[in-house]
């Protein structure tokens, strides 16, 4: 990690994707921060065309600034989508310097848009991990819990109301045996086929038909006579 003089507005310190820079003193919107440099790259030599790092900050189709030198301090500053920072391009001067673009606190971390290629390159596959796609990242979370929830509301409002008909059908049910019971016997009411006194309505005919044959037939009047005062 470099030496960075007191007189500097930034630090070097732990972010949430490793290392980051961090104001120390207040940085008022239009100031520069610090200057992005390192070895200048000609991409119409081989060697230079063929060096390849996270640090490589383009200036035009020529010409690159290879960024990973230890002293460009400026190298730690993370990206974020919603940046308080920016990169001053300047491709005649072969210089790259970062300003503010909104006034920065103290302890607050320096970012700065990288750019759509970069973003694509390097972040996109592994997810950006600024302050504004992290809070995206927990809305949508939010939201799929909230969704799980009412989901699962849902299905136990579904399921007392299938078990609400159900009982309701058992009982119809119940009433319509009851009420046809009672139908086929004014007498001695019945339930599904059987009398309330345990008797079933078979048994029933069967015990009347049983009496009436041991009743001995009469052969005349005498004998219907005799069995009348009988």
């Amino acid at each position: 990690m470099p030496a960075i003089s007191p007189k500097k507005p930034y630090r070097v310190g732990r972010s949430r994707t490793g290392l980051g820079l961090f104001a120390t003193k207040p940085i008022k919107k239009g100031a520069k921060i610090v200057r992005y440099f390192g070895p200048l790259l000609d991409s119409r030599k081989k060697k230079d065309d063929a060096i390849e790092n996270k640090y490589l900050f383009e200036l035009n189709g020529r010409w690159t600034i290879d960024g990973s030198v230890r002293k460009n301090v400026a190298r730690y500053i993370n990206h974020a989508c919603r940046a308080n920072a920016e990169s001053d391009v300047m491709p005649r001067k072969r210089k790259v310097v970062i300003r503010a673009i909104k006034n920065i606190s103290p302890g607050e971390e320096l970012n700065y848009d990288y750019g759509t290629d970069y973003f694509k390159a390097y972040l996109k596959p592994i997810g950006c991990k600024c302050d504004a796609c992290e809070r995206k990242r927990k809305k949508k979370r939010a939201e799929a819990r909230a969704e799980r929830l009412r989901l699962k509301l849902k299905a136990a409002k579904k399921a007392l109301k299938e078990a609400a008909k159900l009982e309701l059908k058992a009982k119809e049910t119940l009433e319509k045996s009851f009420n046809h019971g009672l139908n086929g016997n004014s007498h001695c009411p019945t339930l599904n086929g059987k009398l309330l006194n345990g008797l079933h309505r078979t048994s029933a005919r069967r015990v009347s038909a049983t009496q009436s044959a041991i009743l001995p037939k009469p052969r005349d009047n005498q004998d219907r006579q005799s069995l009348a005062s009988a």
